[in-house]
């Protein structure tokens, strides 16, 4: 007479939770990520375009203070859309997360959208957001590792960037010109400038009385300490693996368990 022994079923269990252990920590790096947008400027005041996101490795460097603006920002700063931006991280980080967030955001309004992160591969976040009313004004980091979101674990380090109107970016590449600007103007009608990126958000001041797109008159009622943009993170609660890894274990103990009772029954 033949039976399946504890040992054998024991020493298939453990195999079989040694493999949904390998699961669960392979899943342990993959995070759902909740990224929220707020413009916190006064009221009447500036406007954002849409906020173009990646998280990578912290390679994609879109900009360098005191440099000459490359395609990449400048298709963030002149227009708000990112058409270099995007293919360019695309280029620099091909396994990068990407995004654009939101659409123009005023005074008070908020955007969000949620990502799913390799953290193993993504941790540092890169972003770049045109100011408006501007010819070529922008929020972003200029370091690409300046912002370290996650950890190898998919541990959350930071929940949020806020800035201020001192971080507001002159792309150094057109000329201030209301008549020009977007949102206040004709966007089409540029006139190069041949300078380099530096902060300036005093400049914006050229446009105040002119009425925007969105039909209120602009006032650049911004100090240096102003906040202007805050950028939250929240990781969203999934199921934990832990306990589909246990249930699946128990059934397959059980259903283990059953064939060898059958098995020995017939052997009887």
């Amino acid at each position: 007479m033949s039976r399946s022994s504890p040992f054998h079923l024991t020493r298939a269990a453990l195999a079989a939770a040694g493999l949904l252990f390998g699961l669960q920590s392979a899943q342990a790096a993959v995070v759902s990520l909740r990224v929220t947008v707020e413009n916190l400027a006064p009221a009447n005041g500036v406007a954002f375009a849409p906020l173009h996101v990646g998280f990578g490795q912290g390679l994609f460097d879109a900009f360098n203070a005191g440099s000459t603006a490359g395609a990449a920002i400048i298709s963030v700063a002149e227009g708000g859309s990112g058409s270099a931006w995007q293919p360019a991280f695309a280029a620099a980080e091909p396994g990068a997360t990407r995004g654009t967030i939101g659409g123009l955001l005023v005074s008070g309004a908020t955007a969000q959208m949620d990502f799913t992160i390799n953290t193993a591969m993504s941790q540092f976040f890169t972003f770049g957001s045109m100011v408006v009313p501007s010819n070529d004004h922008f929020i972003g980091n200029d370091s690409p590792t300046e912002y370290q979101v996650f950890d190898a674990a998919g541990n959350l380090l930071i929940n949020q960037i806020t800035q201020d109107a001192s971080e507001i970016w002159d792309a150094g590449s057109e000329l201030t010109d209301p008549l020009a600007a977007a949102f206040v103007g004709t966007n089409s009608l540029r006139t190069a400038q041949n300078g380099v990126v530096n902060f300036n958000f005093s400049e914006l001041s050229a446009n105040n009385g002119f009425t925007t797109g969105a039909g209120y008159v602009f006032s650049n009622n911004l100090s240096a300490n102003t906040p202007i943009y805050r950028i939250g993170f929240e990781v969203l609660q999934v199921p934990e693996p832990t306990s589909a890894a246990l249930a699946m274990l128990g059934l397959a103990m059980v259903a283990g368990s059953a064939r060898a009772r059958r098995r020995a029954a017939h052997q009887r």
